[in-house]
């Protein structure tokens, strides 16, 4: 995809609230965010060629076989082929490269990507045993996520210096961006403080990793409609695509650097190249920050800094608002919340959102320019998009 110029844009979105939300089902969740897409980009439900779910479930929800569900948004979508894409906490962007490529080959001209998940109907503990899924079970199958986690942290520390004070800032300033999101699972305001200090309500979860530095256990759904530009131009916005490129790094991390995101960077920069510009051309971007350590190492890997240099980036205040590149104004995962299969997509909404001038509070005048990066596991499925705004 790289070598092409990519003939698709999103031209129209759908998102739910993320947060607890014990009224919802999954298939709620998938036709709420579906029907909104498809209202929003104008378009009729039956000029819809082909519908893509990200999903990844790995038993949080007894739905094992959920594709047609998406179906439900809308009786013109029957008989419509759907197909679920699973990529552990990268599912989202996965089915949306699926719907692109798709659009891309010209082989269909107008897709819907859906990209859901219900985790709250377990408790904590079943929670994080099936996110342990998406870990290398010969060698990870007793860590959990924050665990795995905690791993890269100490392994930055040791090569670099202790991280915990930049984490602790990443979280103030995505809770701080998160009050700005209507949509944001927790809008609430939290204290560099309390972030560095373990107490009974910020207990140490996997040393040096605290619940102020975990990503959020959410429900929710995101939706987009791409269009190929033949349809776009009929219609009244559309967001291109600059760069969407993929890069898998091994699963064990017996196999990784544990010190730096190779996959990550790797991603970068071939997004860069695909797109011909430098990190010093985006404006905005929304990261995978899971944990506040995937935060900090992705500031080295999409070069904003060298390696080694990041905590003084984030001291200096130059991923805030306002800042040199604004990182994760809608929250990011850390407050926006996790909903795994939706957050690739979610990703890709606020960035659109972003870029069309309908970001509400959270609007960064003259957006012209920004990422996504949606990562499944540790460093192991990489997805960067640049995306702008497409005259139509």
């Amino acid at each position: 995809m790289s070598k092409i110029k990519i003939q698709a844009n999103i031209v129209g979105w759908g998102h739910t609230a993320f947060g607890k939300l014990s009224g919802d089902t999954i298939e709620s969740l998938i036709a709420s965010a579906a029907k909104q897409a498809i209202v929003h980009a104008g378009i009729d439900p039956r000029d819809i060629d082909a519908v893509w779910l990200g999903h990844f479930n790995s038993g949080m929800v007894p739905d094992a076989f959920c594709s047609s569900m998406v179906l439900g948004a809308h009786d013109a979508l029957r008989f419509k082929p759907a197909t679920r894409c699973e990529n552990a906490c990268a599912s989202g962007s996965a089915a949306l490269y699926s719907a692109l490529d798709a659009v891309q080959s010209g082989r269909i001209k107008v897709a819907l990507v859906v990209g859901a998940e219900k985790m709250t109907g377990l408790d904590t503990a079943g929670v994080t045993k099936a996110l342990s899924g998406a870990s290398y079970q010969p060698e990870e199958a007793e860590l959990s996520f924050p665990a795995i986690f905690a791993q890269f942290a100490l392994a930055y520390a040791a090569r670099h210096g202790d991280p915990t004070d930049a984490m602790a800032r990443i979280a103030v300033k995505n809770h701080r961006n998160a009050l700005l999101n209507p949509l944001a699972h927790m809008r609430k305001e939290i204290d560099l403080d309390f972030c560095l200090t373990a107490s009974d309500r910020n207990p140490v979860i996997a040393p040096p990793l605290k619940v102020t530095d975990c990503s959020l256990i959410s429900d929710g759904a995101a939706a987009v409609i791409i269009a190929h530009p033949d349809v776009a131009r009929g219609l009244e916005r559309a967001i291109g695509f600059r760069a969407a490129e993929q890069v898998n790094d091994f699963l064990p991390l017996s196999r990784k650097d544990l010190a730096s995101f190779e996959g990550p960077h790797l991603a970068f920069k071939r997004a860069y190249d695909a797109a011909g510009i430098s990190v010093n051309d985006l404006d905005f971007a929304e990261v995978h920050d899971c944990f506040t350590i995937a935060e900090l190492l992705t500031l080295e890997a999409m070069g904003l800094c060298k390696p080694g240099e990041a905590s003084q980036l984030v001291r200096e205040g130059q991923t805030e608002r306002g800042g040199r590149l604004p990182i994760n104004l809608s929250g990011g995962l850390k407050a926006k919340g996790h909903p795994v299969g939706a957050t690739g997509v979610s990703m890709h909404v606020m960035a659109a959102r972003q870029l069309s001038g309908d970001a509400g509070e959270m609007q960064l005048p003259g957006a012209e320019l920004g990422a996504c990066f949606n990562m499944g596991g540790g460093a192991v499925a990489n997805y960067v998009s640049i995306l702008e705004p497409v005259k139509v």
